[in-house]
């Protein structure tokens, strides 16, 4: 621990790198250390649903109506209700958030950032209600619940500190390196905002996908209308708080709640709207065809393989096997949603799983059980329509296909050959697949034959054979001996064919959510400096 948190003038003194260090630890020491059990009561309505956020107040909806939230580990009994928006009331959210723009865009850099890391500290400061909200409205862990808001405060932590290195530089280009031409053009290139960003999260990581939007939309200069997902937008409504408590200006940052399917394309074909960041499934290749020519930031889900080499640390591949396939139910895009492993490691490989699949816990979220109710209904009927297809041509199943409600048990599905339809569709859910194939060559076969191309993962222990097959996968990231993951927040994060649209990761981010201007001095006469 530092001894003392140096003053504004010490830190003139130091390295930009240990200024950060001592930032951190300064904001780190200077945080509450118990949570502030009012600090919510103004999201809730006298009714007991929950308010959406406009122009910095929470409001009612003037609709009178209401969407249920349901609880996907409780039989979808009813857990919450939340506003059910117009389009009158989005309106309204887009005009305060255009006007609000003008003004935000020229608050200082350091001041915008400030406001970033004070609403990161308030945020991990009121956790327990957040990860209250994320057990019972998506099954989450409760453990895994309480790490995606520490890792949501990180990641707006170095969104403040990375927006700073960025957007403090620009450019400046002489004309004379073009050829024809003298010294005589001078061009100064600066990052300016888009204007309004719509950010559009999914249910399976509410907070930290919703925070990663809006932390690099914020830091560049823009305002943000966010619409969180039905199951996981109070968890949504609760991350926006931290954001309003921090004291940003009314308008910067808005929340509209509703069913995307009565409010969601009115959203995104908004006039006003001039960037989408969205992470979902297939719909987004709809709001695509229907955004127009703005800025898209779109991750719509994967099918990513693991391939198994026959020279694999097969004890390695089975733990990444587990923590890959199964973490949070399978439900992740980054999922191990298909392994292809070489004949001759095959069995290994299955001795190795099936006793691991076999020892999951099942159960309750509250519990920290390992495998928790899947977030639907119609979720659950998915997957149950996937393992069946499957079993009627002729896979084996290791363990018996079981379910209550949205609860699905693990399942290891072997034999997967690719005329069914879990060798293709993402299950979302708690299975994995295994085709065996006759080699590597086979195996990228398979892979590149996918709609998707989010992540994959090769486990080898030969650098070169490593370096050829990630070359070869058509992904927009390739892990090497390790499960795929999003992440470190600050790696790049893309996808390729119907995986999405534009790359992620805060530095990326930051960067979409931009664009170049650039004035040009004209001179009288060329100009040279003579050094």
């Amino acid at each position: 621990m530092l001894s003392r948190v140096a003053s504004f003038s010490d830190r003139t003194r130091l390295s930009p790198s240990t200024a950060i260090l001592i930032d951190s630890t300064r904001r780190y020491l200077a945080a509450p250390t118990t949570p502030n059990m009012s600090f919510f009561e103004d999201i809730v309505a006298p009714d007991g649903s929950y308010k959406y956020f406009v122009n910095g107040e929470w409001k009612v909806s003037t609709s009178g109506k209401t969407v249920d939230i349901l609880n996907p580990a409780k039989a979808n009994a009813p857990a919450y209700k939340v506003q059910a928006c117009t389009q009158a009331e989005a309106d309204e959210m887009f005009a305060v958030a255009t006007a609000a723009q003008k003004s935000w865009a020229k608050t200082p850099l350091w001041k915008r950032a400030e406001l970033l890391h004070k609403a990161a500290d308030l945020l991990a400061a009121n956790k327990e209600p957040i990860v209250k909200a994320l057990v019972a409205e998506v099954a989450k862990p409760q453990k895994d619940a309480a790490t995606e808001v520490v890792r949501s405060a990180d990641l707006i932590h170095y969104c403040a500190e990375e927006g700073i290195r960025i957007l403090n530089e620009g450019k400046f280009i002489t004309s004379d390196s073009f050829p024809g031409t003298d010294r005589n053009k001078l061009c100064l290139a600066s990052k300016i905002p888009l204007g309004v960003v719509l950010a559009i999260p999914p249910f399976n990581y509410p907070v930290n996908l919703a925070v990663s939007k809006l932390a690099p939309a914020l830091i560049a200069g823009n305002t943000v209308v966010m619409k969180p997902p039905t199951q996981g937008c109070v968890s949504g409504l609760h991350m926006a708080q931290a954001f309003h408590a921090a004291g940003f200006p009314a308008g910067v940052v808005n929340v509209i709640s509703g069913k995307g399917s009565e409010i969601g394309d009115y959203l995104v074909q908004h006039k006003a709207v001039k960037c989408i960041s969205f992470t979902g499934g297939d719909t987004g290749l709809s709001v695509s065809k229907k955004a127009g020519m703005i800025p898209l930031q779109m991750e719509l889900g994967g099918k990513d393989a693991c391939v198994v080499c026959a020279d694999a640390d097969l004890k390695l591949v089975a733990a990444n096997i587990m923590k890959g396939g199964f973490s949070y139910s399978g439900q992740r895009c980054t999922a191990i949603k298909v392994v292809l492993a070489l004949e001759s490691v095959a069995d290994a490989l299955v001795d190795l799983v099936r006793p691991k699949v076999d020892a999951l816990k099942v159960g309750q979220p509250e519990d920290n059980a390992d495998i928790t109710a899947v977030v639907s209904k119609s979720s659950a009927d998915f997957i149950e329509g996937l393992v069946a297809d499957a079993k009627a041509k002729g896979a084996t199943l290791y363990q018996e296909f079981k379910r209550e409600d949205n609860l699905i048990w693990p399942v290891l599905i072997d034999n997967v050959t690719t005329d069914m339809r879990i060798a293709w569709e993402e299950p979302f859910g708690p299975v994995v697949p295994i085709i065996r194939v006759k080699s590597e060559e086979e195996a990228i076969a398979i892979c590149n034959q996918s709609k998707y191309g989010l992540q994959g993962c090769v486990f080898t222990q030969d650098v070169n054979r490593a370096m050829m097959l990630s070359d070869a996968l058509e992904t927009g990231t390739v892990q090497i001996n390790s499960a795929p993951a999003r992440g470190p927040d600050h790696f790049p994060f893309q996808g390729i064919k119907d995986s999405g649209i534009g790359s992620q990761g805060i530095t990326n981010s930051i960067n979409i959510m931009c664009k170049t201007k650039t004035t040009v001095l004209n001179l009288p006469q060329p100009s040279y400096t003579m050094g």
